[in-house]
């Protein structure tokens, strides 16, 4: 297993993890417009594999339409915590703890303490950002990171993503995002916010999945 976690004071907004907690739907950060979407990619292992390095490789978001910039790994050594296997026993670090992966472009793959430039526009709205990845975590059965905003976006917030192959042998795709609006604009028109966080999702699953399934 492989864990990493940035400090919280690197990102514009306070509720940092948010996406992580059960009630995020039911009680979003204050003045936050949260979204959750899951949908199923496939079974196996052969598909959680390929589904997990696209996602690591920053897939989604270029899927969504944005062009990724200026990819900078964190200064220094990253803590990674230690996993325990159903006996207790410590699992072996994974490959990534050890070496940094690279896409074919030579852009470093997803790391916790990254910081990372998107451009681009979603159906004619602005989707610039400055965004630092806050968490990202690589198990036998799950692998996923959490990004949060630093700054020059119409929105503060959080978005996560996550690959799960549960018992059932299925594979899922999850993302959660909790958006508060910062320009005029979307302060304004509240429903840009969703209808911006809608399109995005629509994005990220059409990296990611092989059907283009619809979401449950």
């Amino acid at each position: 297993m492989r864990r990493g976690n940035f400090q919280e004071d690197t990102v514009d907004y306070a509720a940092v993890g948010a996406t992580h907690a059960h009630d995020l739907m039911t009680y979003p950060p204050e003045r936050s417009v949260p979204a959750e979407a899951s949908w199923r990619l496939g079974s196996g292992e052969a598909r959680f594999a390929s589904s997990a390095d696209s996602l690591l490789s920053w897939s989604a978001l270029r899927g969504a339409g944005l062009e990724i910039a200026d990819v900078r790994p964190a200064a220094g050594p990253m803590y990674s915590g230690v996993g325990f296997d159903a006996e207790g026993a410590p699992v072996a670090p994974s490959r990534l703890e050890s070496e940094q992966r690279f896409d074919a472009d030579g852009t470093p793959y997803v790391a916790a303490g990254t910081t990372v430039r998107v451009h681009g526009r979603v159906k004619g709205m602005n989707a610039d950002a400055e965004l630092r990845v806050i968490s990202a975590i690589e198990e036998p059965r799950r692998v996923g990171f959490t990004l949060g905003t630093v700054g020059g976006s119409v929105v503060s917030g959080e978005e996560s993503f996550t690959i799960e192959w549960d018992d059932s042998d299925e594979v899922r795709f999850v993302v959660r995002a909790f958006d508060r609006p910062t320009a005029l604009l979307y302060r304004l028109l509240p429903p840009l916010v969703k209808r911006r966080r809608r399109e995005l999702f629509q994005g990220y699953l059409r990296a990611i999945s092989p059907l283009f399934a619809s979401p449950s």
